[in-house]
């Protein structure tokens, strides 16, 4: 039996409580590149800008990933598979390219992210730490939802702890809060920017939200968690970055520990922090390509694994610019699925297996198009652009279409009488 349920709908006997639940999505939070969107805030912003920023940021993306919980739970179903309904079976397939290719291509870039700073401090080969911890993180994610959430129990709190060690001697070395408080930036980043950089640091990963919150046993679970986890672990990663950023002028918690001389809580904060990115970068991908070849879940996440332990370095040096851009293709698949949900479907999905699914629903695709040049072309927020223009053209297509078919069928009729 397929314990990752790729292809399926999570049972209910699968699924699980909040405990468990609201501790993976902590770990889904625990970002790695949150940190360093924080470091950016904290230098350009006052600390009572950058709080209402973060908290603003946060509850966008704690309403886009709620929605796309309360799906999950109340269908069981993988983004992958949500895909299938707005999209369509083969239309999904782009859905889970861009997802998946998106979360390897990460992988990688982890890899490379955890291996050259603890290279540069401890001399330790690079290779070596990008074999190891590509073994290491690829063996946790290929045993699935169990393995992520045991993960979780030990990286949060460690995560938690030593980052708020280190703040704590970052503040104490700017002479107290209200020190704090009172920094002024050299170079203000305006409040719209700001929030583009807090939106946008998790937007594209925020889109993966049904791949974990299908375990939830309740659609409340589902919601509460996923809220709540980016309230407090999105905004704990935004202020580990901003308060360190501000303090020594790096961006990254594992860069300024390494400076404060917190060596090895330095390699223990940066290896969870990946490690948590990176299970479920992998756990996701690994859904993703399941859904276009139908191959079992474990195997594609060994397969992925291996390739971006293998294109690591390369990755990181090529690449990270790329997997930016790509990022804003995510979103607008987001925004299509949960506007078939909500608006077109009144918030029901007959179940996967009693479906026939056309092969491509193509305002999803038109629509997908739509959304993905708006977040890159128009001004604005470029997330909430992709969103709302996705959302738009998706509804106002579908409905024309559906008028047009309905009329053909009319006046078909009436030439038959």
């Amino acid at each position: 039996m397929d314990k990752d349920f790729s292809l399926e709908a999570v049972p209910q006997s699968y699924r699980n409580g909040f405990l468990k639940m609201f501790v993976v999505m902590l770990g889904f939070t625990f970002f790695s590149a949150s940190m360093l969107s924080g470091g950016k805030l904290g230098l350009g912003l006052n600390m009572q800008q950058f709080i209402w920023i973060v908290l603003l940021g946060n509850l966008i993306l704690g309403l886009y990933t709620g929605g796309l919980a309360y799906m999950a739970a109340k269908t069981g179903l993988s983004t992958h598979l949500l895909a299938r309904y707005a999209f369509g079976e083969k239309g999904s397939y782009l859905a889970s390219f861009l997802l998946g290719a998106t979360q390897v291509g990460w992988f990688g870039v982890g890899l490379a992210m955890f291996a050259v700073p603890v290279h540069k401090v401890t001399g330790i080969d690079m290779f070596s730490l990008i074999v190891i911890s590509g073994i290491v993180m690829t063996g946790s994610a290929f045993f699935g939802m169990k393995a992520l959430a045991i993960l979780s129990f030990i990286a949060v709190p460690a995560i938690a702890i030593l980052g708020s060690v280190s703040v704590g001697v970052a503040i104490n070395d700017l002479g107290g809060m209200a020190e704090l408080f009172a920094y002024q930036p050299e170079t203000s980043i305006g409040l719209a920017a700001a929030l583009t950089i807090c939106v946008g640091s998790f937007a594209s990963g925020g889109t993966l939200t049904p791949d974990f919150a299908r375990f939830a046993k309740t659609k409340k679970t589902a919601v509460v968690t996923a809220l709540i986890a980016f309230f407090i672990g999105n905004s704990l990663m935004f202020l580990f970055g901003a308060v360190g950023s501000i303090s020594t002028g790096l961006g990254d918690i594992s860069e300024v520990m390494f400076v404060q001389g917190l060596i090895v809580p330095a390699i223990i904060v940066l290896g969870l922090n990946i490690w948590t990115t990176n299970d479920n970068a992998l756990y996701a991908s690994g859904l993703g390509f399941s859904n276009i070849t139908k191959i079992k879940k474990s195997k594609m996440v060994i397969f992925n694994g291996i390739v971006g332990t293998i294109f690591a370095m390369w990755l990181y040096n090529n690449f990270v610019g790329f997997l930016t851009l790509l990022g804003g293709a995510l979103p607008p698949i987001g925004a299509i699925i949960l506007a078939d949900f909500f608006l077109l479907s009144k918030g029901r999905y007959p179940a996967l297996e009693q479906m026939t699914f056309q092969a491509i629903r193509w305002p999803a695709i038109i629509a997908w198009v739509g959304g993905f040049a708006a977040a890159q072309w128009l001004p604005g927020i470029p997330p909430l652009n992709g969103i709302f223009t996705a959302i738009v053209l998706f509804v106002g297509l579908t409905l024309v279409l559906e008028k047009v078919v309905n009329t053909e069928k009319e006046l078909a009729l009436g030439k038959e009488v």
